[in-house]
């Protein structure tokens, strides 16, 4: 199949042709076209109701591509009679914070201009909304947890309260979200459940029940097992396991156990102590695959058992004494985390909007933010003192004799010049040192050296739930399929949202891939791998996204009366390439002095140039990417 990513990714939706042992597709609404129930062509521009190739859509990284692959920018610019303030370079959650920030604390007043490539803002933090058979349904096209509150900063807890998100607030999203959906789990003991689906011979095998605690021996993990379409030999290799019954590092001292277990990659001790198949190791580095990125080959023993995956039993007292690890930080990655039915594009529509009322003159806040129609036309309106200019990808930014700085940028293929006292950039590390050039080459490379971590999220409009609905669990693991999560879309009531209640509602099914190459990359450092993800996650179409999709869902709905060419309405899928921001890998990143560390070398200001992204924490939590925006604005008004 020929790989031409910006020629097929304008197909998004198109139906595609059938071929020898895939299912015949059914034609799909392309992005912005006009359907039952949809908006039409003739409607406002309103990025959130597009279907097809959305995220890194096409028109959104050409000219960044262009400039970081091939050192090609315009010559010329269009110098706009427009200073500012201050210029953002990035819509994210740090690039909309630190414009929160700095109004704040200069004046409401203040003249901002936020550039962003994309045709919409909030980042990863990305609004899927559908219409159909006079309902809304609202899925998550990126980054969706709200931590609790307590593990924020004073300063993060600050802007979060001026926006209507204070602990009262979260308390009644727990409220608001049904006790049984799995992607909220506030216990790991409650009525919801993360199942596991398996391919089998008649399709996939789903098993019910808490697997997070099944996989660390706790409950019938044993006759769980046994329902997974695995041989018998990989099932009581499984179990024993699991269960601890043998001590896999016997010969080992206590010194080298510890030693083994800190530098032995997780998937290695599978594959030569424990003897698992890949079909088998892939259930166990499930629950990894979704939380980091990347499987167990690039997480050492000690990592993977303490992230939930077992094997702390199995590897003799030392194991044993510390087996609780694991169920303990599958407990607190869980709770107390809150969302919005469209993740965190609500914490960016709340910030927009109080920063451009006009967007949303009639939105009160956090009360009616999730039903909220936005005007995207008067985002960029010059009686606006803050403004957000979409599909704007900046080429060049420098500080001129140390006076103003400008920045250059490319919109709609026109190219254009601004000026700003200040500059913060809060678009991601990897494309820093081509905007700024004359960067220090210490802080250059060091700004490269992470690789962000790459995420496929879909979300997919089904007439109806009946086939769903008969599921024992709204939350499965597919740790064998291309899309590694298969859920429900947040069964969130909030703010006039009804989500679906009965199997006749249309209902949204989401769906999460970390792009893994096949077979397992041992031995390679995990910045290698992730480069290799991204690449998949581009040069994978559209069209062969939606196959997978479609195969996968019938596979798992079948048994069950769904039809793909019938029951599925639209696909939205959200690519993420350049995704979470990097940790640091125990197995294969040294440990650096304090101060010493890339992103620390990376995030140093330079003259009235400052950085601010969740990178520059080296942690992919939404938090993190403010406290970076916090940071970045008092560097620029010390």
């Amino acid at each position: 199949m020929t790989r031409n990513v910006t020629r097929r990714d304008l197909l998004n939706g198109i139906a595609i042709g059938t071929g020898a042992g895939m299912l015949a597709p059914s034609g799909l609404l392309a992005a912005g076209e006009a359907a039952t129930g949809f908006a039409s062509k003739a409607s406002r521009y309103y990025p959130p109701t597009l279907t097809g190739m959305r995220g890194s859509h096409p028109g959104s990284f050409e000219v960044a591509h262009d400039l970081a692959w091939r050192g090609k920018k315009p010559e010329q610019y269009q110098p706009l009679d427009e200073h500012y303030d201050l210029v953002v370079v990035g819509a994210g959650m740090s690039g909309l914070a630190a414009a929160w920030y700095y109004r704040k604390q200069v004046g409401h007043d203040a003249r901002i201009l936020i550039l962003d490539n994309h045709d919409d803002f909030g980042g990863h933090a990305k609004r899927n909304e559908f219409h159909y058979n006079g309902r809304m349904l609202l899925g998550l096209g990126g980054a969706q947890n709200i931590e609790g509150l307590g593990s924020y900063s004073d300063e993060a807890v600050s802007l979060m309260n001026d926006i209507g998100i204070d602990q009262a607030f979260m308390d009644k999203l727990g409220e608001s979200t049904a006790d049984d959906y799995g992607m909220v789990l506030s216990t790991l003991t409650g009525p919801a459940q993360l199942g596991m689906a398996i391919p089998g011979p008649d399709g996939h095998v789903a098993v019910g029940g808490q697997w997070l605690l099944l996989l660390q021996g706790q409950g019938d993990y044993v006759s769980a097992i046994r329902e997974l379409p695995l041989s018998t030999p990989e099932q009581d290799k499984l179990i024993t396991l699991v269960g601890g019954d043998k001590d896999y590092l016997a010969d080992l001292s206590l010194l080298e156990t510890w030693e083994y277990i800190k530098t032995t990659p997780y998937n290695q001790f599978l594959t030569e102590k424990v003897g698992l198949a890949e079909e088998t190791i892939a259930i166990t580095n499930a629950w990894l695959m979704i939380l980091g990125g990347y499987t167990g080959w690039n997480y050492s023993v000690l990592e993977a058992c303490a992230g939930g995956s077992p094997g702390f039993r199995a590897i003799g007292w030392l194991g044993k004494a510390v087996s609780k690890a694991g169920v303990w930080v599958a407990e607190s990655y869980l709770a107390p985390i809150r969302m919005f039915p469209d993740g965190n594009a609500s914490v960016a529509r709340l910030l927009v909007q109080k920063m451009i009322p006009m967007a949303a003159p009639d939105m009160k806040g956090t009360e009616d933010v999730v039903t909220a129609r936005f005007d995207y036309s008067a985002l960029d309106r010059a009686d606006n003192p803050t403004r957000i200019r979409l599909n704007s990808t900046a080429v060049r930014v420098q500080e001129v004799a140390g006076e103003k700085v400008e920045v250059d940028y490319v919109q709609n293929g026109t190219a254009l010049r601004v000026s700003a006292d200040r500059c913060i950039l809060a678009c991601y590390n990897g494309i820093i040192p081509h905007l700024c050039p004359q960067l220090p080459d210490e802080q250059k490379q060091a700004l490269q050296y992470g690789v962000k971590i790459p995420f496929v999220y879909a979300n997919v409009l089904l007439k109806d739930s009946k086939a769903f609905s008969k599921l024992s669990a709204n939350f499965y693991q597919c740790p064998n399929d291309p899309f590694q999560w298969v859920a429900s879309a947040p069964d969130v009531a909030i703010g006039g949202y009804e989500p679906p209640r009965t199997p006749e509602d249309p209902m949204l099914m989401f769906m999460m891939s970390s792009p893994m190459e096949k077979p397992p990359t041992e031995g390679m450092h995990v910045r290698d791998v992730l480069r290799l993800a991204r690449h998949k996650v581009y040069a994978t179409t559209f069209a062969e996204f939606e196959q997978q999709i479609r195969n996968q869902l019938q596979s798992l709905l079948g048994k069950h009366g769904f039809n793909h060419t019938t029951d599925i309405k639209a696909i939205t899928v959200n690519r993420i390439p350049h995704g979470y921001a990097y940790s640091y890998s125990g197995l294969h990143d040294p440990a650096w002095e304090e101060g010493k560390a890339p992103h620390e070398i990376g995030r140093r200001q330079f003259g009235r140039i400052s950085i601010a992204n969740s990178d520059s924490e080296a942690t992919p939590l939404m938090n993190a990417a403010t406290d970076a925006a916090w940071r970045a604005v008092q560097e620029q008004l010390v």
